[in-house]
This record gives C-alpha cells, structure tokens and sequence, in this order.
C-alpha cells in the first residue's frame, strides 16, 4: 500500500512539474510576444507636418534622427539656429531633425500652423522638417510623444518632456537610443559624437 501512494505521489509531482513548466514556457512566449508588440519603431509612425501633409517616419529608414519639441517664445528659442547649423552639417550624411511646435509650456507656442511656420522660417531660416502644432505631455499627448516617452513602447527608458527643446534620438533602425534634455545645445559634442559614431 506504501508503494503504491508513493508511486501515485511520484506520478501527481511529475504532473504538476510537468505543467508548471509548460505554464511558464507559454508566460515567457507571451511576454515577449507582447513586448514585441510594444516596442516598435519609430517608422511606423505617420504624422502631419506643418502645411497638414502627411509625413512618413518610414522614408527615414537608415537615417539618425532628432526629435525635438520647439516654441517661439521660449527662453531657448535660440536653439532654432543651432537646430538649423547643425542640420546642414549633416543633412547629407544621414541625419535629420523633425521639430513638433507644443504649446505645453507656459504658452509659450500659441501661434497657428502658419504663423509658427512663418516665424521659423524669417527668424532663423529652418529648412528641417517641421510637424503640425501636438501636445507632448497630458491627456492629450500626441502618440509619437507616447512613444517616445514610455518605455513600455520604446523598449529602452520612461522619460518626461520637461520643456520646450528637449531632443530624443532615434537611430538608424528607428529605435529611441537616448533622451538629451532642454539646456542642452543641439551642437553639444554629446550629441555631435552621436551623430558621427
């Protein structure tokens, strides 16, 4: 009788590991299949630049790219013109810079479409392209910016947008490498090394 409730105790564990395993087996496939959903690249993305016409992350495939939420009356407006310096720099090796104008930040971008691309394009000659006027932050942020700033969809780091300038950037897969804040000059050497390794 002792023999057969160990071998019916043996049979029942086996059982049990058994199914424990494929139970975890099957979680992990899961979760990467989820994962794998999750995190995307950036090329999957369409958007409206600022004279409302589509634009295509997918036509910047091989390409190193800088996002970077802009506004006119911002402290650090300026960075329009080192934006524009360093996009003709390297505008022919590989390089581009996407600008989203947000509002988000004390008012600070509460012109039109039009009038933003006006003001970019008198004050400081931006050829870069620009994207229509989103919000970067809140209920209502842009899904690119979701992207951009959750590391349940990029795979690599939750971020916040702290204020207008705040640059991320993408490489050549389409994928978020880092995140530069605000105060940063787009021609600091952290970003130009980035941008040339």
């Amino acid at each position: 009788m002792k023999k057969k409730n160990t071998a019916l105790l043996l049979l029942i564990m086996m059982f049990m590991s058994v199914n424990y395993g494929q139970s975890a087996a099957n979680k992990v496939a899961t979760d990467v299949d989820q994962k794998q959903q999750q995190v995307s690249s950036i090329h999957h993305f369409v958007v409206f630049d600022i004279n409302q016409k589509p634009f295509d992350f997918s036509k910047l495939k091989g390409k190193k790219v800088m996002i970077v939420n802009t506004a006119s009356k911002c402290g650090y407006t300026y960075q329009y013109e080192e934006l524009q310096k360093l996009y003709e720099q390297y505008k022919n090796k590989g390089f581009v810079i996407v600008g989203f104008p947000a509002n988000n930040f004390r008012n600070q971008e509460p012109g039109t479409n039009a009038e933003i691309a006006e003001f970019c394009r008198a004050n400081y000659g931006v050829t870069f392209p620009m994207m229509e006027k989103i919000s970067v932050k809140g209920d209502d942020m842009h899904p690119i910016y979701q992207y951009l700033t959750q590391k349940s969809k990029n795979g690599v780091e939750d971020s916040e947008v702290a204020w207008n300038f705040q640059k991320y950037l993408i490489n050549k897969n389409g994928l978020l490498e880092k995140m530069v804040k605000h105060k940063t000059s787009p021609l600091d050497d952290e970003i130009i090394q980035w941008i040339e390794k």
